[in-house]
């Protein structure tokens, strides 16, 4: 492929914004909302989207808490679209133990916004719309390194998704 064909690419993740912490919900949306409200934001990444089934998964081995009167909240989102990228790169037990060490250390608000911040980045770096890595929040913990590699490794991961299917659409047409 060409310098042009990849800088393609770019187009597919250029829109791609996360929502802030504040711009979810915090009114409990029943599963079907849960679903639709996630895949609206997660679509333009190939590979992230959720089913209610999955969700309903994810309650049952204890990544998210279970529904308030089959309502999700807020920090339930906000764990639900982390859940969405790392579960490209990582098995569920080991989503877990994140999941249950990020509880210990910092607030559900706090880690999100460090994971949309840092994922942006990621993307915008891996994708070639920016030329460096922007230093994101000030303490340099190993759960912010472990994050870090998560993000990263999604990063490059949907990249190469994108990449071979641009590279597949240009060999079959």
């Amino acid at each position: 492929m060409t310098e042009d064909n990849i800088k393609a690419l770019v187009p597919s993740i250029e829109g791609f914004k996360m929502p802030t912490f504040d711009q979810i919900p915090n009114v409990g949306l029943y599963l079907e909302q849960t679903t639709t409200f996630l895949n609206e934001y997660l679509e333009p990444l190939d590979g992230t989207q959720l089913t209610s089934s999955m969700i309903s998964n994810y309650v049952k081995k204890h990544l998210i808490e279970s529904p308030i009167k089959k309502q999700y909240s807020r920090e339930q989102l906000a764990y639900l679209f982390f859940i969405a990228i790392s579960k490209t790169v990582l098995p569920l037990a080991d989503l877990k133990v994140l999941v249950e060490i990020q509880r210990k250390t910092y607030t559900t608000r706090i880690a999100y916004e460090y994971f949309t911040e840092e994922l942006d980045n990621a993307l915008k770096y891996v994708f070639g719309t920016q030329e460096t890595l922007k230093k994101i929040g000030r303490d340099k913990t190993e759960e912010k390194r472990m994050l870090d590699n998560i993000i990263m490794t999604a990063a490059h991961k949907i990249y190469l998704e994108k990449y071979f299917a641009l590279f597949h659409e240009q060999s079959d047409g």
